[in-house]
């Protein structure tokens, strides 16, 4: 841990994190002087955090590693109402399922915060005292310090109001609601700095003004920038969905292949924002996306620092494996199971039994577009299965080609793939 608290203002404005903030000299002032506490609130919202919210984890883990201290506060309270999206109302899960899901963040949080020594992170949960506050309370006590015009203004709510959906007072009230989590945290441990990202930015001010009104505090926030993908599409977003921290949502191998195939136009600034890698190693990397993009060493580290960040590194090891085997000629069989099937899952595949001929095989997964076609291919020498290649169109899939018993691996040329899964007697 660095001894020098001011110094985590000058990282992360290197990797490009600070999008905005509060008077910069002010914070910076403050940072220096000595250790802060500083949080930033996840809502559960879903069962688990997606990589879009690492930004966020990984600022609160920067910042303590530099001798400050974070607080994660997940809510239990806010996440019953939800910060209204530009869209449409979200639809409110009950609170048996809010608090159920409070707890599977609170665990996937954990990791990545170190809870013991003097910058020891806290744990926090705003219905703690957002859940026993009456709606009088909440009126005179908060609502008295806003101004609607100034809350209307806010980038979220304006897009709504302009929308045929429009806002529930539920969601337009939510801003009011985070504010009263800075201040209860300002009082109860000395909090000073909310981080969020930039399109939170309304809301974190909105306790900054609270806490000035109400405590004659100069308090301070700062926004991250919001990560985008150079083709347009939403970052965090694979062709299945969002990509999970949750292994049961997301399985490690397709969190890895996700890093993986960053955009050469993406992957410096993925680097800088989600890796503890120093200058020096960022520049060499820089180099080899210039000179030799083709051997994507950007995002080989990427995809192995964050996969064992997230997952751990046997995980990550495991992962490495299975991509070496299907894709560099590595040995299937010493593939985990898990791995394996996780590794196979998105390929084009085929259920067929043992003793289906390759032809078949090809012809059932896609591979080859006619049995003629696969016969040909079979004739080049273009055609193997499980790194053997296949000597003769009358070649038959055999009981140990089924790796684990479960699956077989077709390859047609050097890099098309193909999955047979055993099928059930």
């Amino acid at each position: 841990m660095s001894t020098s608290t001011g110094a985590v203002w000058q990282d992360l404005q290197r990797r490009g994190l600070v999008a905005v903030s509060t008077p910069e000299d002010a914070l910076q002032a403050e940072l220096a002087a000595g250790p802060v506490g500083l949080y930033c609130g996840f809502d559960p919202t879903a069962p688990s955090l997606h990589v879009g919210h690492l930004t966020q984890v990984l600022t609160l883990r920067r910042f303590q590693e530099h001798g400050h201290r974070p607080f994660a506060l997940v809510g239990g309270a806010t996440g019953l109402i939800g910060d209204p999206r530009p869209t449409s109302e979200r639809t409110l899960n009950s609170a048996e399922q809010v608090r159920a899901w409070v707890e599977r963040i609170r665990d996937q949080l954990t990791p990545f915060l170190d809870f013991e020594g003097p910058a020891a992170a806290t744990m926090v949960d705003n219905l703690d005292w957002l859940g026993g506050m009456s709606a009088l309370e909440l009126l005179r006590d908060v609502g008295k310090h806003f101004r609607v015009s100034k809350m209307l203004a806010k980038e979220s709510v304006s897009a709504r109001l302009n929308s045929e959906h429009g806002i529930s007072y539920t969601e337009f009230s939510y801003q009011l609601l985070q504010a009263a989590d800075f201040l209860e945290l300002y009082r109860r441990h000395g909090v000073r700095l909310q981080t969020g990202g930039s399109d939170q930015w309304g809301n974190l001010t909105a306790g900054v003004d609270l806490l000035h009104r109400v405590e004659r505090q100069q308090v301070h926030a700062m926004g991250t920038p919001l990560v985008t993908k150079a083709d347009g599409t939403k970052f965090g977003k694979s062709e299945g969905g969002a990509v999970w921290l949750d292994p049961a949502m997301t399985s490690p191998y397709a969190f890895h292949q996700f890093w993986l195939n960053s955009d050469d136009r993406d992957v410096m600034a993925y680097v800088r924002y989600f890796t503890t890698l120093d200058r020096d190693e960022e520049e060499q990397l820089a180099l080899d996306l210039q000179e030799r993009a083709h051997l994507r060493a950007p995002q080989r580290r990427l995809a192995s620092e964050l996969t064992a960040l997230v997952h751990g590194p046997q995980v990550r090891d495991a992962v490495e494996a299975a991509a070496g085997a299907l894709f560099g000629g590595g040995d299937l069989r010493d593939v985990d199971e898990r791995t394996l099937l996780d590794a196979t899952a998105e390929l084009p595949s085929a259920e067929l039994p043992v003793g289906a001929s390759v032809v078949d095989a090809l012809t059932a997964t896609g591979l080859s577009p006619s049995r003629s076609a696969a016969r040909r291919s079979i004739a080049e020498g273009a055609v193997s299965v499980g790194g053997s290649k296949v000597a003769g169109e009358d070649a038959v899939l055999a009981a140990e080609d089924f790796v684990h018993g479960r699956v077989a691996v077709l390859r047609r040329g050097r890099r098309t793939l193909a999955a047979v899964r055993l099928a059930a007697l």
